[in-house]
């Protein structure tokens, strides 16, 4: 047969339920958190590590890979991986796919030395036959039987003995998010770290099967049956693989007649006819519900076709006006903190090396810092949302809304998502099944407000719009951002309507999806979710902000040849001939060194095709900075009007507002502070969220696109804006 030459040449697998051996010397035990969505599995993540984690991608994939450190039993550490959120090892969607390539790669670097399956106490059923498949695999395993407290409250009685003597593994009783059973669970990951697979088996492959599995055990050198199984049901989507195995497992298929639907079918039914025997001698219902159960009436509520979205719309407008009504003394303090450091510091030392610091650093540190306040509570609200079980409804409620635009409900996650940061958000479209919708899904994703636009539009609109009560009740200003909110996703809707008849796929699309159980938030995961952002924010947006701030600060500093001896030897004569205040006169010398810099050279060359929206050549650099990433906008601004001028212009909002145009009126007025924020609600975001949309359509089409429509509509809806208004 092809390819039976190549055996020889085989490094020989390490067997699944070894982990591949040992774990080498230097390197943590690895074991791998799976479960089905909605069972707690990332609750036990966040117990297990605590503040010990990180995020990353699965090599040679987008797709999220969370990885902690645990501290075991006997003070043992072991890495922790949570992988995605999966019903079967029969994947569905792309970030499914990760789970397979792992699971059934011995040779990747990411492969577990044991798995903990964490299970629905409630709904035992269906979360076994994920248990299955795994044990089948042969992979060292503890069940985490997660949620008994929602199993105890619907009078579900569980024998746990029973269920550990039928599947061979130790079974742990828990409430992942109380942390109930944790300690035991510990202890036993560290006494599993050298387990033999589980003693149970779900599945035995028929007569027909055994000469098509024996053919790829031997080729491959497998282990188990079942592992060969899903090469034969899957080697055309596993990664590791290289053609010459696809084009060997093909021909085998073909030759063998291997009916890959027919026999996932088989299976799964023949699997669910041993769990349903499995749990008669393990679950006792002791009561039954008598009347509907509370979640049901609160849904019907929640995502009722009128009171649900009037529900949703309330909710949104808490948020922006907690933006700015809670936000607003802690951010007021950092403000003023980081105007006293870089006056105290100029006030006791001086030269360039401090105008660096001041003009520069810590002018890019205050358009970093200062957002904080406004960063946490915009996660610390997604995250109670997420922790509730609402964001599930909402995804449901949205799907009604969705639909006649061309997109599905599971479009909402990354839509919402987006309201966050862009870039994960595109990634979670992975989710979706439909092309067309996953595509759709991706190109108007970037229209909705991220947080990285909360600086550009919280500066402006707090610079234009009176700190006023709406009816004595409702702040101005948050009415203001809420609206800015909403135009964005007004533009993601419509625009993915136009795009639907550009696309002429016809695949149908369905959504489906669980309900989690109303939970009240769990404040460690919420914390830990507010912590995790804030970190990232500072730590990404910041290293961007600040090396572009230094390098602002040297470009505006600076400038070609004699023009700014020249500029300011002028401004000094005119000073001297019309007897200029010493402000005034060191005010104007400052503006003529910026405006003669290398900045403010480029400034000029682009401020023609700018002018027409009411913007400068100071607005022109700020929008080319902040293509970077959108915060620098904010630090942009801070530094072009730091250079040069006296620290006691006080905070970015002060220095904006002491801008003045050639009449020596506001150069900010509301007309111009609108039609700058209406560019940034639809201007592409960053160049990262474009890099990520090329490594998800695998083509520089679609992010080109992106790049070219949105700024179209972003000039187009400024020059409106500013030509109709001012």
């Amino acid at each position: 047969m092809a390819g039976a030459t190549k055996q020889d040449m085989r490094p020989a697998l390490p067997q699944p339920g070894t982990g591949g051996g040992a774990p080498a010397l230097g390197r943590l035990p690895r074991l791998a958190l799976i479960g089905n969505p909605n069972s707690g599995k990332t609750s036990l993540f966040n117990q297990l590590t605590g503040l010990n984690q990180k995020v990353g991608n699965f090599p040679g994939v987008t797709v999220d890979r969370k990885t902690g450190i645990a501290q075991l039993g006997g003070q043992r550490r072991a890495e922790v991986v949570d992988l995605p959120g999966t019903y079967s090892l029969y994947p569905k969607s792309l970030d499914e796919r990760v789970i397979a390539d792992l699971l059934y790669n011995p040779l990747s670097a990411d492969y577990p030395d044991f798995v903990v399956v964490t299970v629905d106490a409630s709904n035992l059923r269906r979360s076994l036959l994920l248990f299955s498949q795994l044990a089948d695999l042969g992979l060292p395993a503890i069940l985490a039987l997660n949620m008994t407290d929602v199993a105890a409250d619907r009078g579900i009685q569980l024998d746990t003995a029973v269920l550990e003597r039928e599947l061979g593994v130790p079974v742990v009783p828990m409430n992942a998010r109380k942390g109930v059973g944790l300690a035991a669970l510990r202890i036993l990951m560290a006494d599993r770290l050298a387990a033999a697979p589980p003693a149970g088996r779900f599945w035995q492959p028929t007569p027909e099967l055994q000469p098509l599995l024996a053919s790829i055990r031997q080729h491959f050198d497998l282990p188990n049956d079942y592992l060969a199984l899903h090469y034969a049901h899957q080697f055309r989507q596993l990664h590791f693989l290289s053609e010459a195995d696809r084009d060997f497992l093909a021909q085998l298929t073909e030759e063998y007649k291997f009916d890959s639907t027919a026999q996932q079918a088989a299976e799964t039914v023949s699997r669910y006819a041993h769990i349903n025997e499995l749990l008669l001698e393990v679950v006792t219902v002791t009561r039954t519900e008598r009347r509907e159960p509370a979640s049901n009436r609160i849904d019907k509520v929640l995502t009722h076709r009128v009171f649900g979205y009037a529900i949703f719309l309330a909710i949104l407008f808490l948020l922006f006006q907690a933006i700015f009504a809670w936000a607003q003394y802690p951010m007021d303090l950092i403000d003023q903190g980081i105007s006293a450091l870089s006056g105290a510091i100029q006030a006791r030392f001086s030269g360039p090396l401090v105008r660096l610091l001041t003009e520069g650093v810590i002018a890019g540190l205050g358009g970093v810092l200062i957002f904080i306040p406004q960063i946490a509570l915009l996660f610390a609200f997604l995250a109670v949302l997420e922790e509730t079980g609402y964001m599930a409804r909402v995804t449901f409620l949205m799907d009604k809304l969705m639909r006649p635009f061309g997109l599905s409900g599971k479009s909402v996650v990354p839509l919402i998502s987006g309201l966050a940061c862009a870039v994960p958000a595109i990634m979670g479209a992975r989710t979706i099944e439909s092309w067309k919708d996953r595509m759709l899904t991706i190109f108007v994703t970037p229209l909705m407000s991220c947080s990285a636009r909360i600086p550009v539009y919280t500066v402006l609109v707090a610079l234009v719009v009176p700190d006023e009560a709406w009816l004595g009740i409702f702040n101005m200003r948050g009415l203001v951002l809420m609206g800015l909110y909403l135009l964005g996703l007004g533009s993601a809707l419509l625009s993915a309507l136009v795009l639907k008849a550009v696309l002429k796929a016809r695949e149908r699309s369905y959504f489906i999806m669980e309900f989690p159980v109303y939970r009240w938030p769990r404040w460690k995961n919420v914390g830990l979710t507010i912590v995790e952002k804030v970190k990232a924010f500072v730590t990404q947006a910041g290293k961007v902000i600040i090396a572009i701030s230094v390098l602002l600060w040297v470009l505006a500093s600076y400038g070609p040849g004699q023009r700014q001896a020249r500029a300011e030897a002028q401004v000094q004569q005119q000073a001297t001939a019309q007897r200029w205040p010493a402000a005034e006169t060191e005010r104007r010398v400052a503006s003529a060194r910026l405006e003669t810099s290398y900045a403010g050279t480029f400034g000029h060359v682009i401020e023609p095709a700018i002018r027409p929206l009411g913007f400068d050549w100071k607005i022109g650099i700020a929008l080319l900075t902040s293509f970077a990433a959108r915060e620098v906008f904010v630090g942009t601004m801070s530094t072009i009007y730091s250079v040069g001028q006296d620290a006691d212009l006080g905070t970015v909002q002060q220095k904006l507002a002491s801008e003045k145009d050639a009449q020596g009126q506001p150069f900010f007025t509301p007309v111009r502070a609108l039609s700058l924020l209406v560019f940034y609600v639809f201007a592409m975001q960053c160049m990262s969220t474009l890099a990520v949309t090329y490594r998800e359509t695998k083509s520089w089409r679609w992010p080109l696109g992106q790049l070219v429509y949105m700024t179209g509509l972003a000039y187009a809806a400024s020059l409106f804006v500013w030509q109709v208004f001012s």
